[in-house]
């Protein structure tokens, strides 16, 4: 088994510690973002991907505004900004990514409230912050984040549910992700392995699922994919899907965008492109060539467990090419830029 299986495998455990350790400080989130109207994400890499949920996921479910950062502005523009109506979020695995702490730094100095989501508690971005949401991956070898991200994903719904809406109901999310854990990939693989071009696409709330499968398949795989939001593939891009194409869609499993989602499969798939579906519900799936299930999770909390069949299936495709999942030609584990 290589490190990255067994550290997918890990996930269910991962969830329920971290779900565990933060879901009793949202009354601190709470008070920390009382009077702020605004939340303001900085990440990169996978952690931008987990920023882009908390995005749409504030917006959608917490009635609260919010955006990425572009982390240049603070750190070589340094731009005079007013954030005193702001909490800045920073998504750092290591919390040692110079740039996302310079960024966190800039934040506080231009009266920004501060949070960090980390996985290692004594990380200068967590000691930094003004408050902390550690994660309970335990130590991530392999260089492609899993665990990492999805308990990521986690912290961020913790602190979302904190700002208002409807609670949301995490009691499922780890038997989910332990559920998706048996997914055959195998036909997935095998149909990656043989595309000439590969392009991953989602909406709304699971559009960071399909940047992170994206991002996953270039960086393990070796292969250059194209990342989508659906409303960008439709409005111009989608010109290049012929035979030659494998789609991956991810869709939720239930929410406004299945529908659209399903249109698409069903439009790539007049274009002769091989369709590979992620999640999504019963009529999704039958669009698609191949099909790998998502968790029955409600829209907002699917994203938690929704990168595991994506996890399972780069793992897979790594192999089935001949490469080593866990090191990635020239990457390491904590990228400074």
């Amino acid at each position: 088994m290589t490190v990255m299986a067994r550290e997918i495998s890990e996930q269910p455990e991962a969830l329920a510690r971290t779900l565990e350790a933060l879901l009793p400080l949202r009354p601190q989130i709470a008070t920390l973002a009382q009077g702020r109207r605004h939340l303001l994400f900085v990440a990169r890499g996978s952690s931008d991907n987990a920023a882009i949920y908390g995005r749409y996921l504030c917006e959608v479910h917490a009635g609260r505004q919010a955006g990425l950062a572009a982390p240049s502005v603070a750190t070589h523009y340094r731009a005079d900004l007013d954030l005193s109506d702001t909490v800045t979020v920073c998504v750092s695995q290591s919390g040692e990514t110079a740039e996302i702490a310079e960024t966190q730094a800039w934040a506080t100095a231009h009266g920004a409230r501060t949070v960090a989501i980390t996985n290692v508690g004594d990380s200068s971005l967590a000691r930094a912050a003004d408050l902390a949401l550690v994660t309970q991956a335990g130590a991530e070898l392999a260089v492609p984040a899993t665990k990492t991200y999805t308990t990521q994903l986690a912290a961020i719904a913790v602190l979302v549910d904190a700002l208002g809406g409807p609670p949301l109901d995490f009691g499922r999310v780890a038997d989910e992700a332990a559920r998706l854990l048996e997914v055959d990939v195998a036909p997935a693989a095998a149909a990656l392995a043989v595309a000439g071009d590969t392009l991953v696409t989602g909406r709304g709330i699971t559009y960071g699922t399909a940047l992170e499968v994206a991002l996953k398949l270039e960086e393990t795989c070796l292969r250059p994919v194209r990342g989508l939001s659906y409303a960008d593939l439709k409005h111009g891009p989608i010109a290049v899907v012929d035979a030659d194409v494998a789609a991956v869609l991810v869709a939720a499993p239930d929410g406004p965008t299945v529908e659209g989602m399903t249109q698409l499969a069903a439009t790539v798939h007049a274009r002769h492109a091989t369709v590979l579906g992620i999640g999504g519900d019963a009529a999704f799936a039958a669009q698609c060539d191949v099909a790998l299930p998502g968790p029955a999770l409600s829209e907002q909390l699917a994203p938690l467990a929704l990168a595991i069949p994506g996890q399972l299936m780069v793992e897979a495709l790594a192999r089935r090419l001949g490469l080593d999942p866990d090191s990635p030609r020239g990457l390491s584990k904590i990228t400074q830029t």
